[in-house]
C-alpha cells in the first residue's frame, strides 16, 4: 500500500506525515489492519527497538472531584461507586510504589483527584517524591495532579519530580461537549508550566467518547505542537454511572488504527497504552506492543487492570523485553535536548508529547475473566463484564496488583 510505505518511509526519517494521510490511517479496513500494524511497528522498531517501558499508578487521593468531565468516575456527583479517600501519607505512597517498582516499573505516576493542587498539595506531594526516591535509586516519578497554577511546576521539580502529565484529551472544537468546569486553553497552559519548569510533559488522549477521525487527528497533532516526551493513548471505559457509559464505539482493530496513526505522527515519542487496553484490545494487546513502547502494569485509578504477571507474560511472549532502569526511554536525539520535537528536527512542525492518566481522575482500565462456558460477545456488544472498581491496592488494606 503506498500510504504505509509513505509512513513508514517519513517515520524512519522523523518527517512529519499529512494531516491527509494520518486520516487515511484511520480510514484503512479491518482486512489492511495487520499491514497497517507491520508498518508502524517498523517505526516503533527504530526508535525503540523491543523494549516496553512499564509505569505504575498510585492514586494519591480518590474520588471527590468538583470538576464535571464526562468520562471520569470521579467526577462531580458520580455514582461510580468507586473507592474515595482523602490523600495518602507519603509512606502509604511509597509502600503502594515499591509493589510497582518490584514488578519491573521504571516510573510512578502520582495521581491526585481535584482541579488542581494548593500549595500544601504540592508539599504534600513533594515529600511523597521525596520518600520514593530515598527508597528507591533511579526510580522516575511522574505527578499528575491537575492544573498547575504559577510557581507549581517549578517547586515540584525541585522536589525530585522527573515529569507532569496533563492530558488534552479531545480536540480542541469538542472539549466544550466533554467537560465545562475548565477549558482546553487551561490544559494547554498546565502543559507549558511543566515544559518551562524543566519537567519532562506527558500529554495524551481519550478515544472512544463518540469523537470523529479528525478530532483524533485534530489533538494528535495538537500535541506535537505542545512537544510532550510521551504521548498516553487512553481508551474510554464506559463506567456505569458516568455520562459515557453508554458510548462503547471501538473495536480491537480501531484501537490498533489509533495507535498506528499516534505512532506515524509521533515516531521517536514514547507511547503509552494506557487506560483501557484490557477492555477495547482485549485479545489483541499483544499486537499493539508493535505500535506503543510503553503500558502502565497492573491496576489503574478506579478500576482493575490485567494482572500484572500476565503482562509480563505476554510482552515476553510477543518478544518484547521490559525496559531496564538503566536503560534511556527516548531516542538520544530527544534525550540530549529535552522538547527537542518528535517531528524531524529542523523540518516543519513541532513535536509530540505523552502520558497515560488525566490528572482529574482519568480514565481507567480495568479486566475480568469471562465466566467459563460463556457465551461470545458480538464484535461490537458492550463488555460490560471487563470493568471492575478497583478494591485492592492504593487506599485499602489489600494487597496491589503488580
Amino acid at each position: 500500500m503506498d500510504l504505509l510505505n509513505t509512513l513508514v518511509d517519513k517515520g524512519l526519517r522523523r518527517e512529519l506525515p499529512t494531516r491527509e494521510e494520518a486520516l487515511a490511517v484511520l480510514a484503512t479496513s479491518d482486512d489492511d489492519v495487520l499491514d497497517v500494524v507491520a508498518a508502524a511497528g517498523k517505526v516503533r522498531r527504530q526508535w525503540f527497538g523491543r523494549r516496553v517501558k512499564l509505569n505504575y499508578l498510585v492514586n494519591l487521593k480518590s474520588g471527590l472531584c468538583p470538576e464535571d468531565c464526562s468520562y471520569c468516575s470521579q467526577r462531580l456527583g458520580s455514582s461510580t461507586g468507586i473507592l474515595k479517600y482523602s490523600w495518602l501519607k507519603p509512606d502509604e505512597a511509597s509502600k503502594a510504589a515499591a509493589a510497582g517498582l518490584a514488578g519491573g516499573a521504571k516510573r510512578v505516576c502520582l495521581v491526585a483527584s481535584g482541579r488542581g493542587p494548593t500549595d500544601r498539595d504540592v508539599d504534600r506531594v513533594a515529600g511523597t517524591i521525596k520518600a520514593i526516591k530515598e527508597q528507591n535509586e533511579g526510580v522516575e516519578v511522574c505527578a499528575c495532579l491537575g492544573l498547575l497554577s504559577d510557581g507549581q511546576a517549578e517547586r515540584l521539580r525541585e522536589a525530585g519530580a522527573d515529569a507532569y502529565n496533563h492530558n488534552l484529551n479531545t480536540s480542541e472544537g469538542t472539549y466544550g461537549d466533554i467537560t465545562t468546569t475548565h477549558t482546553y486553553a487551561d490544559r494547554v497552559d498546565t502543559v507549558n508550566k511543566a515544559h518551562a519548569a524543566g519537567l519532562s510533559a506527558c500529554s495524551g488522549l481519550i478515544a472512544g467518547m463518540g469523537e470523529s477521525d479528525e478530532d483524533l487527528v485534530d489533538v494528535v497533532f495538537s500535541l506535537r505542537e505542545l512537544d510532550p516526551d510521551s504521548v498516553p493513548v487512553n481508551f474510554l471505559i464506559p463506567v456505569e454511572g458516568t455520562p459515557l457509559a453508554k458510548e462503547w464505539n471501538l473495536t480491537p482493530q480501531r484501537c490498533l488504527r489509533i495507535l498506528a496513526m499516534v505512532r506515524f505522527v509521533c515516531p521517536d515519542v514514547e507511547v503509552r497504552i494506557a487506560g483501557g487496553r484490557e477492555v477495547h484490545l482485549r485479545t489483541m494487546q499483544p499486537l499493539a506492543l508493535h505500535l506503543a513502547n510503553s503500558i502502565f502494569l497492573g491496576d489503574y485509578l478506579t478500576t482493575e487492570g490485567q494482572a500484572g504477571q500476565a503482562d509480563l507474560e505476554m510482552i515476553a511472549d510477543a518478544g518484547f523485553t521490559v525496559e531496564g532502569a538503566d536503560e534511556v526511554t527516548l531516542p538520544q536525539h530527544r534525550a540530549e535536548v529535552r522538547g527537542g520535537g518528535c517531528g524531524s528536527h529542523g523540518a516543519e512542525g513541532a513535536g509530540c508529547g505523552s502520558h497515560a492518566e488525566d490528572g482529574c481522575g482519568s480514565v481507567c482500565g480495568s479486566h475480568e475473566g469471562a465466566a467459563e462456558g460463556a457465551a461470545v460477545p458480538a464484535v461490537n456488544e458492550p463488555r460490560t463484564d471487563l470493568v471492575a472498581v478497583r478494591r485492592r491496592g492504593a487506599g485499602t488494606d489489600l494487597a496491589p496488583n503488580a
